[in-house]
C-alpha cells in the first residue's frame, strides 16, 4: 500500500520548497539580504502550494487554528519586501512555528529512521522530549 505517491508535480514542489529554504538561509547568512529572503519566501510558498495542491494550501492557511501563523507570516513577508528584513524574518519565524508545529511529530519519526542521524534522535533523553509533543494536533 502506497501512502505517499511521488509524481512529477510533487517532485517539483519539493524542489522549490528546498530552494526556498536554501535562499532564505543564504539571505540570513549574508546579513539579511532582502532580495534573497524575498526570493526564498516566494519559492517556499510556491513549493508548498505545488506539493500539496492549491485547494489544500488554501484550506491549510485559512484554517481557524492557523490564522495567527498565517497573518504573522504574511506581515513578515511584506516587511521583508518593503525593506525591513530583520523584523520581517522574526515575524515569519513565529508564523512558521505556529503554522507548521503540527508537522514536528511526523518529522521526528522520519528523522529517527535515518541511518546515522537517527541514532542521536533514538536516545532516551531526546526520544522522551520528542514523544511529549507527538500526536497533539493534525496539521492538514
Amino acid at each position: 500500500m502506497v501512502y505517499f505517491e511521488m509524481n512529477d508535480r510533487k517532485k517539483i514542489g519539493l524542489g522549490l520548497t528546498a530552494f526556498g529554504i536554501l535562499f532564505s538561509f543564504l539571505g540570513i547568512i549574508l546579513f539579511f539580504d532582502k532580495g534573497l529572503l524575498a526570493m526564498g519566501n516566494i519559492l517556499f510558498l510556491s513549493g508548498v502550494t505545488i506539493t500539496i495542491g492549491p485547494k489544500s494550501s488554501m484550506q491549510f492557511f485559512t484554517k481557524r487554528s492557523n490564522f495567527k501563523g498565517t497573518i504573522s507570516f504574511g506581515v513578515g513577508f511584506f516587511l521583508v519586501v518593503i525593506g525591513w528584513p530583520v523584523l520581517g524574518m522574526v515575524l515569519e519565524a513565529y508564523g512558521f512555528i505556529v503554522l507548521f508545529s503540527g508537522f514536528w511529530p511526523t518529522l521526528s519519526v522520519f528523522v529517527q529512521k535515518i541511518p546515522i542521524i537517527g541514532w542521536v534522535f533514538q536516545q532516551p533523553f531526546v526520544r522522551s522530549f520528542l514523544d511529549r509533543y507527538r500526536g497533539k494536533r493534525v496539521p492538514v
